[in-house]
């Protein structure tokens, strides 16, 4: 298997759901801006999508693919699938039900601030009924990806989500158009999105798996397993989604502040969808196979060059945000009903997400090292710690600091699990540090300094371009960007901070 080629495959793909979200946002930014109603939409949007993150993004599978992985090597993966996808089936469609007749009672418990502002909520309510039932969908196509990226497929579990953005920004078109009801068609839109994304997955996935409905359940050992490892995978593997969640709700107390982080959000997301979501993701087969049927050193080289390969593309990623983060928010979002406010509050909360990129990024790695052992539990336990410290600090300096507080209180507390990670994987034997990665990781932060000079002269000089509603600014900002990662890469390879010859495990001796 060559890691960097499936990397590159699901990265690319789940970068291109990114940069066309990236499009749908700015159009929202424009005719939506940070009002009442991006607030409420954005809260509506976010349960369903925190459940879109959380299982595509690596909880599911996180407990599914070792299982289905030793199965399918014995050929016994048959009833284990199908019983796992009647579980998800009726327990969906009882979570939806209940969730659409108490949908004022679970906007209560993530925006409680909005009370203050009965139309807001009543409005928040209403789009939320429309967007929930996408939560159905979108985890069955989380089970289908799954069995895809068991075998290997990663390009069409990576590519289904471009849907999602597909149709809202074709809604958003559509409400511009009709009667300029955006956050309404946008709601409808995320919903249809989400029934042709399953079917698009049942379809690709027919070859290793063709469902069949049936309330005969068949509780094996394999599926007691599966249950077991879910639940703490959902939270260990999700704390990033549920850390914006939680900043949501204590968001909802501050005006605009949902939107603030929302946007920034959508920012320092598209270097993580490689660096991260992506490596941890096409990493988890490959280990899982390791461990049970290769030598120790062969599966410390795996996590060693997965390291190294999500610490080389988050750093530079990191260190360019922090230097250019107004200059990025202004050319992206800073238009029409988005004005210099919502730019400089926003670019601020970017910042100080970008400082806690690299760790972002790890977690989804380390986690994976333990899920590929089928531990799900010590997982379980430093995200409960991680969850804690970002409650912590976002509601102590909450009074303070408003929103910014949120956004630091992630960005600590994602440190603070990554060194966790880092000891008790050494303690346990689990992860053993290589020279290779050493002397790598110096280069790739040498090269990373040098690029960021190279862009914080640029933005300076250019500084000029990046003034409010000038439409010239995105060109500027592709230009700089784009001449700042070829420098990256050039330097890297004189410096050889990086070998893609690693990457290709079949050549590993």
């Amino acid at each position: 298997m060559n890691i960097i080629k499936s990397v590159s495959s699901f990265g690319s793909l789940t970068l291109l759901s990114r940069v066309l979200g990236y499009l749908r946002d700015i159009l929202i930014a424009i005719f939506v801006g940070t009002t009442a109603f991006a607030d409420a939409f954005f809260v509506a949007f976010r349960l369903p999508n925190t459940f879109r993150r959380l299982f595509a993004e690596g909880t599911f599978n996180a407990a599914f693919v070792p299982i289905y992985s030793n199965l399918v090597s014995n050929k016994k993966e048959k009833n284990f699938t199908n019983s796992i996808f009647n579980f998800l089936l009726i327990f969906l469609l009882i979570l939806v039900l209940v969730a659409e007749i108490f949908m004022g009672g679970l906007m209560f418990l993530i925006s409680p601030g909005f009370v203050k502002d009965p139309e807001k909520f009543n409005l928040a309510v209403d789009l939320g009924r429309i967007t929930f039932p996408f939560l159905f969908f979108v985890s069955l196509s989380s089970f289908f990806s799954a069995i895809l990226n068991s075998h290997g497929k990663f390009a069409v579990a990576a590519a289904a989500p471009v849907v999602l953005n597909i149709f809202l920004i074709a809604s958003i078109f559509i409400a511009k158009l009709v009667d300029q009801s955006f956050v309404k068609y946008m709601s409808f839109a995320v919903l249809l999105a989400g029934i042709i994304q399953l079917l698009i997955l049942v379809i690709y996935s027919k070859k290793y798996f063709k469902p069949k409905i049936t309330f005969k359940y068949n509780v094996s050992k394999d599926v007691k397993n599966f249950f077991q490892k879910l639940l703490p995978s959902i939270f260990s593997s999700g704390v990033m989604q549920i850390n914006i969640l939680v900043g949501t709700i204590i968001a909802s107390f501050q005006a605009s502040a949902v939107s603030y982080l929302y946007y920034a959000d959508r920012i320092y997301q598209l270097p993580l969808a490689i660096s991260g979501i992506a490596v941890g993701t096409v990493i988890l087969p490959s280990l899982t196979k390791t461990i049970f049927h290769e030598s120790k050193k062969k599966v410390f080289f795996i996590q060693n060059r997965a390291v190294e390969l999500s610490l080389f593309l988050s750093i530079p990623a990191a260190i360019g945000i922090i230097v250019g983060s107004k200059e990025i928010i202004s050319s992206l979002f800073g238009y029409g009903s988005f004005d210099i406010v919502s730019i400089q509050n926003t670019s601020k909360a970017l910042s100080i997400f970008a400082y806690g990129l690299p760790a972002f990024s790890l977690l989804k790695v380390y986690s994976n090292f333990y899920f590929a052992r089928q531990d799900t539990v010590f997982p379980f336990k430093i995200s409960l710690l991680t969850v804690f410290l970002n409650i912590l600090i976002s509601i102590v300096f909450f009074e303070q600091y408003g929103f910014l507080s949120i956004a630091a209180g992630t960005t600590f507390s994602c440190w603070t699990a990554v060194i966790f990670y880092k000891f008790f994987l050494i303690k346990n034997k689990c992860h053993i540090i290589d020279k290779i990665f050493l002397e790598r990781f110096s280069k790739i932060f040498v090269c990373s300094l040098l690029m960021g000079s190279v862009l914080h002269y640029q933005f300076y000089y250019f500084n000029e371009f990046f003034i409010f509603n000038n439409l010239k600014k995105v060109s500027y900002l592709f230009f700089i960007v784009g001449n700042s990662i070829f420098i990256y890469f050039v330097l890297s390879c004189l410096f050889k901070s990086f070998s893609i010859s690693d990457f290709k495990l079949k050549k590993y001796k």
